[in-house]
């Protein structure tokens, strides 16, 4: 079996660019930037007031100042501050010639209908500065960045109003099992509901990617070639759930080979995710997915979704939350690394949930995150420091 690290170092190494386009900065939101992006303008673009107050010079504060006119935010000041002169000036607008400080409303006193008094000791100069943030020209986010709320932001202040993205790339899923119903259907006693397409086009969609559930397919050689032969003429990565073990109806790898699919490897050390199977060839790439959904789950997290971020060339990084362990956690086998699911205490630990294996979904609904418990490690003890990974 091949150990988890080569098998993540092979299918990086196999992922490129798909290509770019523009789109508009309304729908660039968990796109990745594939060009650097410099700003037109100064930022701010003025000297610009940070409080709604008065505009005056420094030297005269001890002295009633004369208001010669008010600045709205938009406006250009007309007048050039003077000797114990001062403008009423609001929040964002630009601070008039002459003005070394604004002074907060909340700290003034009207004299007269046209003077007012400073009447604190000292203020702080209440000026965001021209060009303090960025300057024109300024390289403000770089090739590479996945684009978050903030980002939308900075791309609008900037003049960025059609970002050149990565191409996402089309994710083809496929559920084989003849097990299987649909959820909207009540299953017999034999039979299971498929909640591996759907989990897995969610966490294909979480990614950014562009998924399409080409539903369930029966245990068959025929249905899954037809299945497969579809998918890979119409995406660029194609999912397939079960069918990839060694059983007398784990058609998938022999499927994928018949389909000129170049097979990297077929089983990976790894608990839970064993039987992972990973080829490719000339513009699509194939995941044969173990059907328990665990196991599928954790397979598309550690493997599929950095892969799927690479292809749009960014650089995943896991959040990873290191804390000690509350409970000890063993197990029998210790022949490969195990992978399970914890919760993230309100003490700051690491609680191991209750999980029955990689057919327990629901253990993962009230998971954190998770661990790992290195191969040849029957176990870890309370107070052990683990590395938790945000799912």
């Amino acid at each position: 079996m091949l150990p988890f690290e080569k098998a993540f170092e092979i299918v990086l190494n196999s992922a490129y660019l798909l290509g770019t386009e523009k789109v508009d900065i309304a729908n660039a939101a968990n796109r990745v930037l594939a060009q650097d992006v410099k700003s037109d303008i100064d930022i701010p673009p003025f000297n610009k007031s940070a409080m709604d107050g008065y505009a005056c010079r420094r030297q005269d504060l001890a002295n009633e100042l004369t208001i010669v006119e008010m600045i709205p935010a938009g406006l250009h000041p007309k007048e050039i501050i003077g000797p114990n002169q001062c403008a009423k000036i609001m929040t964002g607008a630009e601070v008039p010639q002459g003005a070394d400080c604004v002074v907060m409303v909340e700290f003034t006193e009207k004299k007269t209908q046209n003077t007012v008094r400073f009447t604190a000791k000292q203020t702080a100069a209440n000026i965001c500065a021209k060009a303090e943030d960025i300057k024109a020209g300024q390289t403000v986010l770089s090739k590479g960045t996945l684009i978050k709320p903030q980002h939308i932001a900075t791309l609008a202040a900037i003049g960025c109003a059609n970002p050149c993205v990565a191409i996402r790339p089309k994710v083809g899923v496929i559920a084989t099992g003849s097990e299987l119903v649909e959820p909207s259907q009540r299953p017999s006693v034999p039979q299971l509901r498929d909640s591996n397409s759907f989990q897995l086009v969610a966490q294909v969609e979480a990614v950014g990617a562009v998924a399409e559930n080409y539903g369930i397919v029966e245990d068959t050689r025929e249905a899954i070639d037809a299945a497969v032969k579809k998918a890979i003429s119409e995406n660029d990565v194609v999912l397939i759930s079960g069918g990839v073990s060694v059983g007398d109806f784990d058609f998938v790898p022999d499927i994928l080979k018949q389909n000129n699919i170049v097979l990297e490897f077929e089983k990976i050390l790894i608990k839970p995710g064993k039987p992972t199977v990973f080829g490719c060839s000339e513009g699509v790439f194939c995941f044969g997915m173990p059907g328990h959904p665990v196991s599928g789950f954790v397979m598309c997290e550690l493997l599929v979704k950095p892969f799927l971020y690479k292809l749009m060339g960014y650089d995943f990084k896991p959040l990873d939350i290191n804390v000690p362990l509350e409970a000890s956690i063993s197990r029998k086998k210790a022949g490969r690394p195990s992978w399970m699911p914890v919760v993230i205490t309100d003490k700051g630990t690491a609680r191991p949930v209750e999980y029955h294996g990689s057919a327990h979904f629901g253990a993962l609904c009230g998971a954190d995150g998770l661990i790992c418990i290195p191969k040849g490690a029957p176990e870890l003890k309370e107070g052990t420091v683990v590395s938790v990974r945000h799912i």
